[in-house]
């Protein structure tokens, strides 16, 4: 970052939506899991901003958006508090290496002690050794490795009501 570059971050609005849609794809290509994705612009501001099931935090470099952070807020029963969970954290690969992803969780970590979260969560792909390194070295961040993640996919959901 040279002295004239300057992070700054906002939070999503309605008129995002498309933009929001993009990084998706962007992460759901870099993770080679294009053919996942099945998100629309449509769904993004029905379920984001008229529903409000998440946010989206952009970092902006010199004012353009260079990545995002959508996340929503959990709660643990051990804690009594709410956790703050992020869905998706991702910095387009030319912004890669320059601090701008460890400022883009500081400034999670902000929001999250600002609402008086116990907790910062987030998955990662094991194979994404970059960020692997980046959350564990970088951030001091502890991976979870005695908890194992379950899931129920639309066709389980149906499938389990029937029975």
């Amino acid at each position: 970052m040279n002295n004239v570059d300057t992070l700054s971050f906002r939070s999503a609005k309605s008129s995002d939506a498309a933009l929001i849609l993009t990084f998706i794809k962007e992460l759901a290509e870099y993770e080679k899991m294009s053919d996942k994705v099945e998100a629309s612009k449509e769904d993004i501001e029905k379920n984001v901003f008229e529903k409000e099931y998440a946010k989206v935090l952009f970092p902006l470099l010199n004012g353009k958006e260079i990545g995002f952070a959508l996340f929503f807020f959990n709660y643990s029963t051990w804690l009594g508090k709410p956790g703050l969970y992020i869905e998706d954290l991702y910095i387009r690969p030319e912004y890669r290496h320059r601090g701008y992803g460890k400022r883009t969780m500081k400034e999670l970590s902000r929001i999250a002690l600002e609402n008086g979260c116990g907790r910062l969560e987030w998955w990662c792909l094991d194979e994404n050794t970059p960020a692997v390194a980046f959350y564990e070295e970088g951030l001091k961040a502890e991976a979870m490795r005695d908890w194992t993640t379950f899931r129920l996919e639309k066709d389980s959901i149906k499938n389990l009501l029937k029975t």
